[in-house]
């Protein structure tokens, strides 16, 4: 039939037609979208070509979104297509964005172990406008610094405000939502106003612009120093450390105010002196602070000084003076007792080797990923731990140190790398004259002596970690408790060093289980 200006069908024909309801069209044509070109003498609607061609047009309108409103002000051309898509676009925009913020909460949500009161914290935190952001960050500042005397720390902190884009990312809103829960935790107030009041007491003076040049660049040094020395396998509590210690401290000294008496020297008081600003910088709560605010504002997040900080702290308490702890070991090793029997350590130390050897042979890989005694280790780490600490004395005692502590030794067979690494330390054990040469203030038995307390140790930890028994080795950790007192007794257990505190043992332990405690293990 040919469609002309005088043809109509009926609102049936016209769903049809279109593919719309009839309810539908009624409805639309009842607010206006369409309308009838004529009723039938019975009073039903009919339409011609023109609310066929509106109703096809709106329906791609609201295909797009767009609410009735908008279309029938598009079809009745109180609008411009271009202006009500325009205003439909930002109104989206808007609720785009509200819906990512709502995405970003509820990923939170999942990656955290929050509760229902955090989970209407974390939607309150996502809701708040810039404005009421900057008031979070200044009431914690006011409340954390209280009565303080700092306005350049406390300006410093009020300067650096929380400031979502328009657009935030995933992690600026994750960031956000972390920071909003972080300023309500006592210890970032305490931490805050700890290091504030540290600002108080030791005042900068007149440095300006080029002290703080002066502590990026020697916050940078010490960095990079004890970097390099964590990748060696350095331990902070060791002579070792010593000389990197030094060279920290001799940054370090030009940008400290002269003291009264003139003088500022490497030793007890300039030692002390960099703990005491080390210990009153470290706040991981402070440094997660910065961290977020970096990510809010969309710059680069520094890197984290934690655990070089702690490894710093250690060396400094472990070597309060040049020569320190070497000349402590070296009085140590020269009157210390033989305290291994009849047949030496050598034998100790092949015995516990080959303990541990069975105990590496009844691990399995899919047990790589368990954790461990050891703080931060899981299974593989400590295989590959176990395997550094036999190369590591085998090459000391060969007179080529290695350095490549942060290397993979275990590769794809973790049994055939801790024989092959264990065979060279009995090797080198083995050369004649090795336990009377002297290394440095130890003889060479002292060499032996740590490798056999190192594996009993983490032999120790990986019978937890896996379950197995680790048999044989009491007599073993019998003879070695009064060595582990006699060598670490006076060492500072702190944070970063080798061993933590001595824990305590429930009646009738095993000596191994004394052995591990006295090292730092808790052992139930």
């Amino acid at each position: 039939m040919h469609v002309d200006d005088n043809t109509f069908w009926s609102i049936g024909e016209v769903a049809r037609k279109t593919g719309l309801t009839v309810k539908l069209i009624r409805h639309w044509s009842d607010i206006g979208v369409v309308h009838p070109a004529h009723r039938t003498p019975a009073g039903y609607r009919l339409y011609g070509t023109e609310a066929l061609a509106r109703l096809q047009w709106a329906q791609t309108l609201r295909g797009l979104g767009l609410g009735l409103a908008a279309v029938r002000d598009v079809l009745e051309r109180e609008g411009s297509l271009a202006q009500v898509a325009a205003a439909h676009a930002d109104a989206l925009e808007a609720q785009i964005r509200t819906l990512r913020t709502q995405q970003a909460v509820l990923r939170s949500v999942t990656r955290r172990d929050t509760t229902a009161e955090g989970l209407t914290t974390m939607t309150e935190l996502a809701r708040m406008s810039a404005a009421e952001r900057r008031t979070v960050i200044h009431d914690f500042v006011t409340e954390a610094l209280g009565e303080l005397d700092v306005p350049a720390y406390r300006q410093g902190l009020l300067a650096a405000t929380p400031d979502l884009p328009a657009d935030p990312t995933d992690a600026q809103v994750d960031a956000w939502l972390e920071l909003g829960g972080l300023v309500r935790d006592p210890a970032l107030r305490a931490g805050l106003r700890r290091m504030a009041r540290h600002a108080a007491d030791h005042p900068a003076g007149e440095g300006g612009e080029a002290a703080t040049q002066d502590a990026v660049r020697v916050t940078a040094h010490w960095l990079q120093q004890v970097t390099a020395a964590r990748q060696q396998g350095i331990a902070p509590d060791s002579p070792a450390a010593d000389p990197v210690v030094a060279a920290i401290v001799a940054m370090w000294l030009p940008t400290q105010p002269v003291p009264s008496d003139g003088t500022l020297v490497d030793g007890v008081r300039a030692r002390l002196l960099l703990l005491e600003q080390l210990d009153a910088a470290s706040q991981p709560h402070v440094e997660r602070y910065w961290q977020l605010l970096c990510v809010i504002n969309g710059r680069p997040a520094p890197p984290s000084l934690a655990a070089a900080g702690r490894w710093l702290r250690a060396a400094l308490r472990a070597n309060p003076a040049p020569g320190a702890r070497a000349a402590d070991l070296g009085e140590i090793y020269d009157t210390g007792q033989h305290a291994w029997g009849p047949t030496g350590v050598l034998h100790a130390c092949e015995a516990t080797l080959d303990a541990v050897h069975t105990l590496v042979e009844a691990v399995r890989p899919s047990q790589f990923g368990r954790p461990t005694p050891c703080a931060e280790w899981d299974v593989r780490t400590l295989l590959d731990h176990l395997v550094w600490e036999n190369l590591l004395w085998s090459s000391l005692a060969d007179g080529a140190p290695r350095s490549d502590f942060a290397a993979d030794h275990l590769g794809d067979d973790h049994v055939a790398a801790f024989r092959a690494a264990s065979r060279a330390a009995r090797s080198a054990f083995r050369r004649p004259g090795m336990l009377e040469q002297r290394y440095g203030p130890a003889p060479g038995r002292r060499l032996v002596e740590q490798l056999t307390i190192e594996m009993l140790l983490h032999g120790w930890d990986l019978a937890r970690a896996v379950g197995r028994p680790f048999d044989g080795v009491d007599p073993l950790a019998e003879a070695a408790l009064p060595v582990v007192a006699e060598i670490y007794s006076g060492l500072p257990r702190t944070a970063g060093g080798s061993f933590g505190p001595p824990q305590p043992v429930p009646a009738g332990a095993s000596p191994l289980d004394r052995l591990a405690a006295a090292l730092g293990r808790t052992v139930v």
